[in-house]
Order: C-alpha cells, then sequence, then structure tokens
C-alpha cells in the first residue's frame, strides 16, 4: 500500500494516471528541466511514461515518489520523493520539482521535512543524498536550510541538452538531523 503523507498545506500522495497532465505542466517547462538533467517533455504520452516509471520504481522498490497537492484542491503541482534507494545500504537520494506558479511559498520545504522523516522513521535510511547542478542556487539553499550538508563537487555528473555539467553532493545524516515536522 502507497503511504499518503500530510503537512499543514500538503497531502503528498501517490501519482496516478490522472496526473499525468500536472506531470506535463511541471516538465514540460524549461524553468523546471533546467537543472533536473531531464530532457523537456513534449507530449501527454511522455507525462503517462513518467507516472509508469514512477509506479514501477516504487514496487521494485528503487524509489517512491509523491505527488505534491495542495490541500483542498485537485492536482499535483510537483513532485517529490527517492531515487537510488538501497534499502540494503538504508540510503537513498531525494529529488524534487514544482510548478514555477508555486515557487517560493515554502511548499517544497514543507515537503521535503516531511519526506526526510519518512525516509529515517519509517524507510530506516540512515542516509539522504541530493544532487544539484551548481546552478541551482534554490535548491542548494533549501538543503543547506534543511540540514543538509554539501559533501563535494562532481564534475561533468549530469548531461542537460547534450551539456555536460558540474554538480554538488549533499548529504544529511538521521543522527545529524536538525528539524523534525512535530
Amino acid at each position: 500500500m502507497f503511504p499518503t503523507l500530510e503537512t499543514n498545506r500538503l497531502l503528498l500522495r501517490e501519482i496516478t494516471k490522472e496526473d499525468a497532465e500536472g506531470i506535463f505542466a511541471c516538465f514540460s517547462n524549461e524553468k523546471v528541466t533546467r537543472y533536473y538533467g531531464q530532457e523537456t517533455l513534449h507530449s501527454i504520452e511522455q507525462a503517462e511514461s513518467f507516472v509508469d516509471f514512477f509506479a514501477n520504481s516504487y514496487k521494485e522498490k528503487r524509489g517512491i515518489r509523491w505527488g505534491i497537492e495542495r490541500k483542498g484542491t485537485q492536482g499535483i503541482i510537483g513532485t517529490i520523493g527517492f531515487n537510488a534507494w538501497a534499502p540494503k545500504h538504508k540510503r537513498a537520494e531525494i529529488g524534487y520539482e514544482l510548478d514555477p506558479e508555486h515557487w517560493r511559498k515554502g511548499y517544497v520545504s514543507e515537503a521535503v521535512l516531511k519526506v526526510m522523516e519518512y525516509g529515517f522513521d519509517n524507510l530506516g535510511l540512515t542516509r539522504i543524498g541530493a544532487v544539484v547542478f551548481k546552478d541551482n542556487e534554490a535548491s542548494s539553499n533549501l538543503l543547506l536550510k534543511v540540514g543538509f550538508q554539501q559533501e563535494g563537487i562532481l564534475r561533468d555528473y549530469m548531461y542537460q541538452n547534450g551539456d555536460a555539467y558540474d554538480t554538488y553532493v549533499y548529504s544529511l545524516l538521521k543522527n545529524n538531523r536538525r528539524f523534525s515536522m512535530e
């Protein structure tokens, strides 16, 4: 059974076929994909493939991705979750994106804190990592704000539109977390 998480303003829930339009709205926007390592989507069919990918990833215990929905509304405004989930090694990487219409309202911070809590307390993670394009100051600042530490730089680590980019590596260890949703 897929876990549903709640924060004060958000519902983090399973992504379904009905969310393909919300997925497309995010991933067809170059403001969203420019630091994502993912090419911009051009069709709703590509978004439907994302929905299948997220479902299979969870089923195969490789990742878990929630749709971010504001309480009292219908439809997702972004997604958040873990990829590169390695239960044996008690680690995963967090990733997220949000439709630009909802940027700078604290939604991602709220969702990140809840997902971190779930990862540490329910998935048994001891390490949550993140890989962020060096130019993505907003994401770097958010991770530092919630307690992540920058560990280093991965040179030419991600490709976007055929070009290689350096990325920062961040981590948060269960024993070092500073924040709680309680």
